[in-house]
């Protein structure tokens, strides 16, 4: 059990509230037992209470300072003692490339997952629905996970990329190196590239999406001409105070690198970080907070105004992840087909649904369930939104209980042969379009 208390450094976790840190990428400071912080340096020849000292980088060394990202963990063991690791079998998770699967021009939608019958973990729930780039490299893996039994003895962390986690349904708590995060549906936490972590349920059961970034570490995308306030906002982002365990036993670490998963023994709980200064950690976010920007005019602005994170890449603009959400808001455009439009785009688009319905599609997009609309392929809004959108009075309108997602990005979405094969896969989508009806009549302009 993890022992902890409130110090001058940072609040710590109660039995029934966790307190947090709040600031994007700020150098927080954090202790579950007071002056287990070294007073001066970082690396003492004897840090307080016999901790080890150990270095956590998640950028180089000589990134520079605006982009670089380390912490100081102040811990019981250090991270080398622990077994041999050996190759497990991955079940369903894949990594780019992705050449399994036949890539199609078409767009392609699935109905969520069923939640399993069998006890099933967080490692064990995991399907990779499609990737792009090449892990190690750039680039992105969306996975689906469905989840029925909490993580006890296990322990996961992935060196292939930093983890963004949405639950659709049932909430969940991460228990890392860093401290508890607790994110109910709603809510979404990342987690940096190679932590440690297991994940306990809060709920019977827990269906969600995970975006694994091969590349550059999320940030908050710049806002231009909007100023200095207005989308996610720093202060909305929490990271968790030092809560550690001191826990010796039979455990079982899992590591995901370059695609594969690998296992070692373990005799102690990973997660024995008594203290942590730095500036990598992981960190929640309700979307609940986030200031939509609109147009208050004319016209369906691009999506990238509902940008909470991006990923960049080497060219300026074009982002190795844009993540986007549409969550309720007003809309209040005049003499504007409001609904989004038809479109065809350079960029590859993979959208879920948190709760109720998306303005663009029509029934058969459920909560759970996923779309893909890759490099250059058409979609936009089916025919009854699109009748209601070319219909509707153009009053104000509060668009409710509604929360979806996309992650877009600048290489083709490829899918998994899961993905492909599956049962929840829609093979009649492209049907969706083909009641559109011919309207033009070259002596009727209005």
């Amino acid at each position: 059990m993890a022992k902890q208390k409130k110090t001058a450094a940072g609040s710590a976790a109660k039995d029934r509230e966790l307190y947090y840190l709040k600031g994007f990428y700020n150098e927080h400071a954090t202790e579950a037992l007071d002056g287990a912080l070294p007073a001066v340096g970082f690396s003492p020849q004897k840090p307080p209470y016999g901790l080890y000292a150990e270095k956590f980088s998640a950028t180089s060394f000589t990134s520079p300072r605006a982009n670089n990202f380390r912490n100081w963990f102040y811990r019981i063991r250090p991270s080398v003692v622990k077994g041999d690791f050996h190759p497990i079998e991955r079940n369903y998770i894949r990594s780019g490339p992705i050449n399994t699967a036949d890539l199609t021009p078409n767009p392609i939608r699935w109905d969520p997952l069923p939640i399993p019958n069998q006890a099933t973990d967080f490692i064990e729930g995991i399907y990779t629905i499609a990737a792009n780039g090449r892990v190690g490299i750039e680039g992105l893996a969306i996975h689906l996970y469905v989840v029925n039994k909490s993580m006890k003895n296990r322990f996961y962390a992935c060196n292939d990329g930093e983890l963004l986690i949405l639950p659709q349904t049932g909430g969940l708590i991460a228990h890392t190196e860093c401290g508890v995060i607790k994110i109910v549906p709603g809510e979404m936490c990342v987690i940096p590239r190679g932590m440690k972590f297991r994940i306990v349920l809060q709920d019977d059961y827990s269906r969600g999406y995970l975006c694994e970034n091969y590349g550059a570490k999320f940030r908050l995308p710049e806002r231009g001409l909007v100023g200095s306030d207005g989308f996610a906002n720093d202060r909305d982002f929490f990271a968790p105070v030092a809560a550690y365990e001191d826990r010796e036993g039979n455990y079982e670490l899992v590591n995901k690198f370059m695609g594969n998963l690998f296992a070692c023994d373990i005799h102690h709980s990973p997660l024995d970080v008594v203290a942590w200064i730095g500036t990598s950690f992981p960190y929640k976010y309700d979307l609940s907070r986030f200031n939509s920007i609109n147009t208050v005019s004319y016209d369906h602005p691009d999506p990238s105004i509902f940008t909470v994170l991006t990923s960049d890449s080497d060219t300026n603009g074009v982002a190795n992840i844009d993540f986007v959400i549409f969550p309720p808001r007003w809309i209040v455009a005049e003499n504007t087909f409001r609904p989004p439009w038809y479109h065809r785009n350079v960029m590859s688009e993979f959208m879920g649904l948190i709760c109720g319905s998306y303005d663009g599609k029509g029934e058969g997009f459920l909560p759970g369930g996923s779309s893909l609309h890759n490099c250059m392929v058409p979609h936009g809004p089916d025919t009854a939104a699109f009748t209601r959108g070319s219909t509707a009075e153009l009053g104000p309108t509060r668009y409710e209980d509604t929360m979806a997602f996309m992650f877009e990005s600048r290489y083709v979405i490829q899918p998994t042969e899961f993905a492909m094969s599956s049962p929840q896969r829609q093979l009649d989508y492209t049907g969706y379009w083909q009641d559109l009806k011919k309207y033009f009549d070259p002596e009727k302009k209005d």
